[in-house]
């Protein structure tokens, strides 16, 4: 079995606890009450994301987007 990376985005909300959803597979969100537990949460609904996407068209999408942290000045 081989290890793919993906990256994520975790979000605080208002109301409290987090939402975390994966930029390259459309739909993929998930929350959690901690950041540990949105984290765990992403890796599950990254893995069905996946499962089911290779039961359906035979497929995997696998991420090589590139981010970067920009700064700017106001």
């Amino acid at each position: 079995m081989n290890e793919h990376f993906y990256k994520v985005i975790v979000e605080p909300q208002e109301e409290g606890g987090f939402t975390g959803f994966v930029p390259k597979l459309p739909g993929c969100v998930t929350e959690g009450e901690t950041y540990e537990e949105t984290i765990a949460n992403l890796k599950e609904a990254i893995t069905l994301y996946l499962e089911t996407l290779n039961a359906r068209q035979g497929r995997v999408i696998f991420d090589d987007t590139h981010m970067a942290e920009v700064s700017v000045s106001l």
